[in-house]
């Protein structure tokens, strides 16, 4: 494997701290040397050198929630074509999400998936396994196995346990193999019926309303239950206000607490939804711009840790419907980054913030390689132009599903190359 020499690139390794100009070495396949200390060593003979000048070199994205149809739903998205769209978007590692068919819940599931990402995948694939069996909230799973055989995480998916005894059994479970739970909370009563977030808008279009009490009432459970079991809990998506404060009492109280946003919630609020765009109908639901600032400042201050994309595909037959029968979900691999980054040109999050959220926060969360730039690591990473601009156009989506919130949009910032274990498996 060739050595290769980013030379005048800054670098932003949230792992370090390090936010300077400098030179990142990388060979065979790992991180040999990155930082201002390593410019001006000269390159080695037959090296591959690139001129980073005005471009960003940061660790690969870890997007810790993403769904895949394959196996049981190919045609929306396959481990493959996930893959190819999460290295266009600097994603050089995501999570896979055990909502498939079969419900991944068992060993052989698992090894599926890691043999089919060893097969087709161009970046790194790490399955989580159902906390209960058929996603069905009842009976767990066997997490000892599950974690032996490759699992990095437990999770009901698009799911809610109803059953705080079931809660409490599996967060005591997971905590004896040092596993964690990751939940997105909805309260099947509350959000009975509901389409999008409950207020005004939604009375003015007709639709039916998903108060934010939906997404509180369970987290506050939950919450109550890592405060009692001592267990890892996440809390996958949140979108409220409410939800943020609730983390940050728990997290104050010396809870093992985590939480996630999906960049919808950052970026979106509930008027995109506009003239009944079902591409917006998502989970939770886009909510009033209150909302949408309040999960900024948590991602800011910190008592939000990660940013996911919540890439969930759908295709045509399920998203162009009428608005209360249109299917749940939007992709977001290949945007991941640059909508971030408007909250960096903004001046709303620092850049060395949306880094570590995006790439050095879930790796630490899910104990995963990755998420630095550090000497030793493997050399996953991604080369940016912060400035770039472009528009997003369906006919240049990688997913096979083009369900994007984004269609269209002016964004800034554009992923240049990225590389997985030293090797580069996407270059514009």
């Amino acid at each position: 494997m060739k050595t290769t020499v980013f030379d005048n690139a800054r670098i932003v390794d949230p792992s370090r701290g390090i936010d300077e100009v400098g030179t990142v070495v990388v060979d065979k396949g790992r991180i040999a040397a990155a930082g201002a200390s390593a410019r001006n060593q000269g390159a080695p003979g037959g090296a591959e050198v690139v001129d980073c000048r005005g471009m960003a070199l940061i660790p690969g994205l870890i997007d810790s929630r993403v769904f895949v149809g394959e196996p049981g739903a190919e045609h929306r998205e396959t481990i493959a074509s996930a893959s190819a769209a999460a290295a266009a978007g600097g994603v050089t590692s995501i999570v896979m999400m055990p909502d498939t068919d079969p419900v991944i819940d068992d060993v052989a599931l698992v090894e599926f998936v890691l043999r089919a990402a060893r097969d087709t995948a161009a970046v790194n694939i790490h399955p989580a396994a159902a906390v209960t069996k058929g996603l069905a909230g009842q009976e767990l799973t066997e997490f000892g196995l599950l974690r032996q055989a490759g699992a990095v995480a437990f999770t009901e998916g698009r799911h809610t346990i109803r059953s705080a005894l079931v809660m409490r059994r599996a967060l005591t479970y997971a905590r004896d193999f040092g596993a964690t739970i990751a939940h997105e909370t909805q309260d099947a009563d509350l959000a009975a019926g509901g389409v999008m977030n409950e207020g005004l808008y939604a009375s003015w279009l007709g639709l039916s309303g998903i108060p934010r009490e939906a997404e509180l009432i369970p987290l506050e459970r939950d919450l109550a239950l890592a405060r009692l079991t001592g267990g890892a809990y996440h809390a996958a998506k949140v979108s409220t206000a409410l939800s943020a404060a609730a983390i940050a009492r728990a997290k104050a109280d010396g809870a093992k607490v985590t939480a996630g946003v999906s960049i919808n919630s950052l970026a979106l609020n509930e008027m995109d939804v506009g003239q009944y765009r079902t591409f917006f109908r998502l989970s939770p639901p886009l909510r009033a711009e209150e909302d949408r600032l309040a999960m900024v400042e948590a991602l800011r201050d910190g008592t939000i840790d990660v940013i996911v994309s919540s890439h969930d595909p759908q295709d045509v037959d399920t998203k162009r419907l009428p608005f209360a029968d249109a299917a749940i979900g939007a992709i977001g691999l290949e945007t991941l980054l640059a909508v971030a980054l408007r909250l960096h040109h903004n001046g709303d999050v620092p850049l060395m913030r949306l880094v570590e959220a995006l790439s050095t926060a879930p790796a630490k969360l899910y104990g995963l390689p990755g998420g630095t730039l550090a000497p030793g690591a493997p050399a996953d990473l991604a080369l940016v132009d912060l400035d770039e601009p472009w528009i997003v156009s369906e006919d240049a989506i990688r997913s096979r599903s083009k369900n994007t919130c984004f269609e269209g949009a002016r964004l800034q910032g554009r992923v240049k190359r990225t590389m997985v274990a030293g090797r580069t498996v996407f270059s514009a």
